[in-house]
Protein backbone atom coordinates (compact mmCIF):
# COMPACT_ATOMS: atom_id res chain seq x y z
CA UNK A 1 0.00 0.00 0.00
CA UNK A 2 1.70 3.39 -0.75
CA UNK A 3 1.20 6.05 1.83
CA UNK A 4 -1.75 8.88 1.41
CA UNK A 5 1.29 11.58 1.05
CA UNK A 6 5.49 11.07 1.96
CA UNK A 7 8.08 13.41 2.03
CA UNK A 8 10.57 13.10 -1.15
CA UNK A 9 14.12 12.12 -0.76
CA UNK A 10 17.12 14.85 -1.91
CA UNK A 11 14.81 18.06 -1.74
CA UNK A 12 17.08 21.19 -3.13
CA UNK A 13 18.63 23.77 -0.47
CA UNK A 14 16.94 26.46 -0.63
CA UNK A 15 13.51 27.77 -1.96
CA UNK A 16 11.71 25.57 -4.30
CA UNK A 17 10.75 28.17 -6.98
CA UNK A 18 8.64 24.62 -9.11
CA UNK A 19 7.77 21.55 -9.18
CA UNK A 20 6.48 20.26 -12.01
CA UNK A 21 4.93 16.76 -13.48
CA UNK A 22 5.65 15.37 -16.75
CA UNK A 23 3.65 15.37 -19.27
CA UNK A 24 1.37 12.77 -19.63
CA UNK A 25 3.11 11.25 -15.89
CA UNK A 26 2.19 11.09 -12.09
CA UNK A 27 5.93 9.18 -12.01
CA UNK A 28 8.63 11.68 -13.41
CA UNK A 29 8.80 15.11 -11.89
CA UNK A 30 11.40 18.45 -12.05
CA UNK A 31 11.88 21.15 -8.91
CA UNK A 32 13.98 23.63 -9.76
CA UNK A 33 15.24 25.82 -6.73
CA UNK A 34 17.06 29.14 -5.33
CA UNK A 35 20.31 26.71 -4.40
CA UNK A 36 21.13 26.64 -8.39
CA UNK A 37 19.95 22.99 -9.37
CA UNK A 38 17.41 21.66 -11.47
CA UNK A 39 16.50 18.05 -9.84
CA UNK A 40 14.87 15.36 -11.90
CA UNK A 41 12.76 12.68 -9.73
CA UNK A 42 11.54 9.26 -9.88
CA UNK A 43 8.56 9.83 -8.10
CA UNK A 44 6.92 6.64 -7.61
CA UNK A 45 10.51 5.16 -6.41
CA UNK A 46 11.14 8.00 -4.12
CA UNK A 47 15.04 8.61 -5.96
CA UNK A 48 16.97 11.52 -7.53
CA UNK A 49 17.42 10.26 -11.06
CA UNK A 50 19.61 13.65 -11.83
CA UNK A 51 20.83 16.65 -10.56
CA UNK A 52 21.85 19.76 -12.64
CA UNK A 53 23.89 22.35 -11.13
CA UNK A 54 24.45 25.64 -11.59
CA UNK A 55 25.99 29.10 -9.89
CA UNK A 56 22.81 31.14 -10.24
CA UNK A 57 19.24 30.51 -8.56
CA UNK A 58 17.01 28.42 -10.63
CA UNK A 59 13.31 30.85 -10.86
CA UNK A 60 11.04 27.83 -12.87
CA UNK A 61 11.03 25.01 -15.19
CA UNK A 62 8.80 22.81 -17.71
CA UNK A 63 9.56 19.45 -19.26
CA UNK A 64 9.39 19.76 -23.23
CA UNK A 65 9.06 15.99 -23.18
CA UNK A 66 9.64 13.09 -20.93
CA UNK A 67 13.36 13.53 -20.58
CA UNK A 68 14.15 17.01 -21.41
CA UNK A 69 13.50 20.07 -19.14
CA UNK A 70 13.76 23.49 -19.81
CA UNK A 71 14.83 26.40 -17.15
CA UNK A 72 14.87 29.84 -16.42
CA UNK A 73 16.92 31.57 -14.11
CA UNK A 74 18.55 34.84 -12.84
CA UNK A 75 21.25 35.08 -14.95
CA UNK A 76 18.73 36.08 -17.93
CA UNK A 77 19.20 32.34 -19.45
CA UNK A 78 16.86 29.59 -20.95
CA UNK A 79 18.26 26.03 -20.56
CA UNK A 80 17.77 23.00 -21.92
CA UNK A 81 18.48 20.21 -19.47
CA UNK A 82 18.91 16.25 -21.28
CA UNK A 83 18.33 13.69 -18.44
CA UNK A 84 19.17 10.62 -20.75
CA UNK A 85 22.34 12.25 -21.76
CA UNK A 86 22.72 14.53 -18.78
CA UNK A 87 23.91 17.33 -20.85
CA UNK A 88 22.76 20.83 -21.12
CA UNK A 89 22.34 23.52 -23.37
CA UNK A 90 22.11 27.21 -23.63
CA UNK A 91 19.26 28.55 -26.02
CA UNK A 92 18.95 31.81 -25.38
CA UNK A 93 18.28 35.05 -23.04
CA UNK A 94 16.40 37.73 -21.77
CA UNK A 95 17.75 41.03 -20.82
CA UNK A 96 16.47 40.58 -17.27
CA UNK A 97 15.97 37.15 -15.08
CA UNK A 98 13.35 34.62 -16.07
CA UNK A 99 10.84 34.43 -13.88
CA UNK A 100 8.19 31.96 -15.82
CA UNK A 101 9.19 28.97 -18.43
CA UNK A 102 6.06 27.25 -19.77
CA UNK A 103 5.79 24.33 -22.54
CA UNK A 104 3.83 25.38 -25.04
CA UNK A 105 2.63 22.04 -26.58
CA UNK A 106 0.72 23.31 -29.25
CA UNK A 107 3.46 24.55 -31.38
CA UNK A 108 5.70 22.69 -29.27
CA UNK A 109 7.96 25.35 -28.14
CA UNK A 110 8.92 27.26 -25.10
CA UNK A 111 7.73 30.34 -23.46
CA UNK A 112 9.85 32.22 -21.00
CA UNK A 113 8.72 35.48 -19.27
CA UNK A 114 11.15 37.89 -18.09
CA UNK A 115 11.09 40.77 -15.52
CA UNK A 116 12.39 42.24 -18.96
CA UNK A 117 8.66 42.75 -19.17
CA UNK A 118 9.05 40.48 -22.29
CA UNK A 119 7.51 36.70 -23.29
CA UNK A 120 9.30 34.88 -25.52
CA UNK A 121 8.88 31.73 -27.56
CA UNK A 122 11.61 29.92 -28.24
CA UNK A 123 12.20 27.05 -30.88
CA UNK A 124 14.02 24.41 -28.96
CA UNK A 125 15.05 22.34 -32.02
CA UNK A 126 16.74 25.41 -33.75
CA UNK A 127 17.58 26.89 -30.22
CA UNK A 128 16.09 30.16 -31.12
CA UNK A 129 13.54 33.14 -30.82
CA UNK A 130 10.52 32.88 -33.05
CA UNK A 131 8.28 35.79 -31.17
CA UNK A 132 8.65 38.24 -28.51
CA UNK A 133 5.44 39.34 -26.71
CA UNK A 134 6.10 42.90 -25.16
CA UNK A 135 4.36 43.19 -22.51
CA UNK A 136 5.13 47.68 -22.02
CA UNK A 137 3.33 46.44 -18.56
CA UNK A 138 5.75 45.51 -15.81
CA UNK A 139 7.50 42.27 -14.74
CA UNK A 140 6.49 39.24 -15.67
CA UNK A 141 5.50 37.55 -12.46
CA UNK A 142 2.95 34.83 -13.56
CA UNK A 143 1.86 32.57 -16.60
CA UNK A 144 -0.17 30.04 -17.93
CA UNK A 145 -0.48 28.44 -21.68
CA UNK A 146 -2.94 25.83 -22.66
CA UNK A 147 -3.06 25.24 -26.57
CA UNK A 148 -3.47 28.85 -27.98
CA UNK A 149 -3.93 30.88 -25.11
CA UNK A 150 -1.79 32.66 -22.87
CA UNK A 151 -2.27 34.56 -19.77
CA UNK A 152 0.46 36.83 -18.19
CA UNK A 153 0.38 38.11 -14.84
CA UNK A 154 2.34 41.64 -14.83
CA UNK A 155 4.04 43.45 -11.60
CA UNK A 156 1.63 46.43 -12.49
CA UNK A 157 -1.25 44.19 -11.87
CA UNK A 158 -2.56 43.88 -15.20
CA UNK A 159 -3.62 40.61 -16.99
CA UNK A 160 -2.93 40.21 -20.29
CA UNK A 161 -4.21 37.48 -22.36
CA UNK A 162 -2.42 36.43 -25.67
CA UNK A 163 -2.94 34.15 -28.94
CA UNK A 164 0.24 31.86 -29.90
CA UNK A 165 -1.02 32.10 -33.32
CA UNK A 166 -1.39 35.99 -33.55
CA UNK A 167 2.22 37.46 -31.92
CA UNK A 168 1.64 41.14 -32.85
CA UNK A 169 -0.28 42.31 -30.20
CA UNK A 170 -2.63 40.71 -27.08
CA UNK A 171 -6.06 39.97 -27.84
CA UNK A 172 -7.10 41.57 -24.14
CA UNK A 173 -6.03 43.56 -21.40
CA UNK A 174 -7.29 43.76 -17.86
CA UNK A 175 -6.84 45.26 -14.39
CA UNK A 176 -6.89 42.62 -11.62
CA UNK A 177 -9.37 42.74 -9.55
CA UNK A 178 -7.10 42.04 -6.64
CA UNK A 179 -5.45 45.12 -4.59
CA UNK A 180 -2.41 43.83 -4.16
CA UNK A 181 0.75 42.26 -6.19
CA UNK A 182 -0.12 38.93 -7.75
CA UNK A 183 1.27 35.86 -7.20
CA UNK A 184 0.39 33.42 -9.19
CA UNK A 185 -2.15 32.78 -12.46
CA UNK A 186 -3.28 30.08 -13.78
CA UNK A 187 -5.75 29.24 -17.21
CA UNK A 188 -8.89 27.22 -16.18
CA UNK A 189 -8.47 23.42 -18.22
CA UNK A 190 -11.10 24.89 -20.59
CA UNK A 191 -9.48 27.79 -21.16
CA UNK A 192 -12.71 30.15 -20.87
CA UNK A 193 -10.93 32.25 -17.83
CA UNK A 194 -7.97 31.92 -15.04
CA UNK A 195 -7.74 32.43 -11.30
CA UNK A 196 -5.29 34.20 -9.93
CA UNK A 197 -3.92 35.11 -6.65
CA UNK A 198 -2.28 37.52 -4.21
CA UNK A 199 0.11 38.43 -1.43
CA UNK A 200 -3.11 39.98 -0.30
CA UNK A 201 -4.89 36.29 0.85
CA UNK A 202 -6.93 36.27 -1.62
CA UNK A 203 -8.20 34.78 -5.15
CA UNK A 204 -10.04 36.16 -7.90
CA UNK A 205 -12.01 33.77 -10.27
CA UNK A 206 -12.17 35.33 -13.98
CA UNK A 207 -13.42 34.86 -16.78
CA UNK A 208 -12.33 35.98 -20.20
CA UNK A 209 -16.08 36.37 -22.22
CA UNK A 210 -17.24 39.67 -21.79
CA UNK A 211 -20.78 38.66 -22.32
CA UNK A 212 -22.43 39.81 -19.11
CA UNK A 213 -24.54 37.17 -18.23
CA UNK A 214 -20.67 35.20 -17.79
CA UNK A 215 -19.39 37.93 -16.22
CA UNK A 216 -21.91 38.29 -13.59
CA UNK A 217 -20.40 34.58 -12.55
CA UNK A 218 -16.64 35.98 -11.68
CA UNK A 219 -16.04 36.82 -7.98
CA UNK A 220 -13.15 37.21 -5.80
CA UNK A 221 -12.33 35.18 -1.92
CA UNK A 222 -10.79 35.18 0.83
CA UNK A 223 -8.43 32.52 2.22
CA UNK A 224 -5.06 31.73 3.88
CA UNK A 225 -5.82 34.25 7.26
CA UNK A 226 -5.67 33.21 10.58
CA UNK A 227 -7.92 34.76 13.50
CA UNK A 228 -5.85 35.40 16.64
CA UNK A 229 -7.37 37.31 19.62
CA UNK A 230 -9.32 38.95 17.05
CA UNK A 231 -6.56 39.69 15.32
CA UNK A 232 -6.09 38.79 12.01
CA UNK A 233 -2.97 37.30 9.89
CA UNK A 234 -3.08 37.65 6.29
CA UNK A 235 -0.85 35.73 4.28
CA UNK A 236 -0.03 35.78 0.75
CA UNK A 237 -1.51 33.02 -1.39
CA UNK A 238 1.62 31.46 -3.28
CA UNK A 239 1.10 28.69 -5.66
CA UNK A 240 -2.32 27.73 -7.69
CA UNK A 241 -2.48 24.31 -9.29
CA UNK A 242 -6.00 23.02 -11.39
CA UNK A 243 -6.94 19.39 -11.35
CA UNK A 244 -7.00 18.77 -14.69
CA UNK A 245 -9.97 16.39 -15.03
CA UNK A 246 -12.60 18.15 -12.00
CA UNK A 247 -11.63 21.18 -12.55
CA UNK A 248 -11.12 21.94 -9.39
CA UNK A 249 -7.58 23.86 -8.01
CA UNK A 250 -5.41 24.25 -4.99
CA UNK A 251 -3.98 27.36 -3.63
CA UNK A 252 -1.26 27.30 -0.97
CA UNK A 253 -0.11 30.22 1.31
CA UNK A 254 2.60 31.29 4.19
CA UNK A 255 0.30 29.81 6.32
CA UNK A 256 1.98 26.01 5.50
CA UNK A 257 -1.56 25.37 4.03
CA UNK A 258 -3.02 23.95 1.44
CA UNK A 259 -6.70 24.19 0.13
CA UNK A 260 -8.96 22.55 -2.56
CA UNK A 261 -11.48 24.53 -4.08
CA UNK A 262 -14.71 24.10 -6.46
CA UNK A 263 -14.37 27.57 -8.29
CA UNK A 264 -17.84 26.51 -10.03
CA UNK A 265 -19.67 26.15 -6.67
CA UNK A 266 -17.66 28.67 -4.78
CA UNK A 267 -16.67 26.46 -1.81
CA UNK A 268 -13.67 25.13 -0.18
CA UNK A 269 -13.58 20.99 -0.30
CA UNK A 270 -10.89 20.50 1.82
CA UNK A 271 -7.46 21.93 3.94
CA UNK A 272 -4.93 19.38 4.11
CA UNK A 273 -2.73 19.41 7.02
CA UNK A 274 -0.40 21.88 8.31
CA UNK A 275 2.90 22.23 6.93
CA UNK A 276 6.36 22.71 8.24
CA UNK A 277 6.79 25.65 6.64
CA UNK A 278 4.94 27.99 3.93
CA UNK A 279 3.76 26.48 0.60
CA UNK A 280 5.83 28.22 -2.25
CA UNK A 281 5.08 26.02 -5.22
CA UNK A 282 2.00 23.24 -6.04
CA UNK A 283 1.82 21.25 -8.80
CA UNK A 284 -1.29 18.32 -10.14
CA UNK A 285 -0.08 16.16 -12.47
CA UNK A 286 -1.90 15.68 -16.03
CA UNK A 287 -4.83 13.27 -14.51
CA UNK A 288 -4.62 14.68 -10.99
CA UNK A 289 -3.95 11.25 -9.34
CA UNK A 290 -0.85 13.02 -7.39
CA UNK A 291 -0.02 16.51 -6.26
CA UNK A 292 3.23 17.75 -5.78
CA UNK A 293 3.95 20.20 -3.03
CA UNK A 294 6.78 22.64 -2.61
CA UNK A 295 7.48 23.86 1.46
CA UNK A 296 9.97 26.20 1.47
CA UNK A 297 10.96 29.58 4.33
CA UNK A 298 9.99 32.63 2.20
CA UNK A 299 11.76 34.94 5.36
CA UNK A 300 8.61 36.60 5.38
CA UNK A 301 8.20 36.80 9.71
CA UNK A 302 9.47 40.03 11.17
CA UNK A 303 12.21 37.84 12.63
CA UNK A 304 14.29 35.01 11.54
CA UNK A 305 13.39 31.82 13.35
CA UNK A 306 16.07 30.21 15.48
CA UNK A 307 15.70 27.22 13.13
CA UNK A 308 14.49 27.91 9.86
CA UNK A 309 12.97 24.75 8.09
CA UNK A 310 14.48 22.99 5.64
CA UNK A 311 13.13 22.57 2.23
CA UNK A 312 10.59 19.74 1.27
CA UNK A 313 8.99 17.99 -1.10
CA UNK A 314 5.28 16.42 -0.28
CA UNK A 315 4.00 14.22 -2.45
CA UNK A 316 0.10 13.20 -2.11
CA UNK A 317 -2.25 11.23 -3.50
CA UNK A 318 -5.57 13.31 -3.27
CA UNK A 319 -9.14 11.28 -3.03
CA UNK A 320 -11.68 11.99 -4.83
CA UNK A 321 -13.68 12.81 -2.30
CA UNK A 322 -10.72 15.73 -1.65
CA UNK A 323 -10.68 16.71 -5.13
CA UNK A 324 -14.28 16.26 -6.86
CA UNK A 325 -17.10 18.83 -7.05
CA UNK A 326 -19.40 18.00 -4.87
Amino acid sequence: MRPPEFKLNNPPDDLISAVKFGPKSNQYMAASSWDGTLRFYDVAANQMRQKFVQDVPILDCAFMDIVHVASGSLDNTLRLFDVNTQTETVVGSHDEPIRCVEHAEYVNGILTGSWDKNVKLWDMREKRCVGCFEQNNGKVYSMSVIDEKIVVATSDRKVLIWDLRKLDSYIMKRESSLKYQTRCIRLFPNKEGYVMSSIEGRVAVEYLDHDPEVQRRKFAFKCHRKRDNNIEEIHPVNALSFHNVYHTFATGGSDCIVNIWDGFNKKRLCQFHEYDTSISTLNFSYDGSALAIGCSYLDQQPETPATVPHPTIYIRYPTDQETKQK
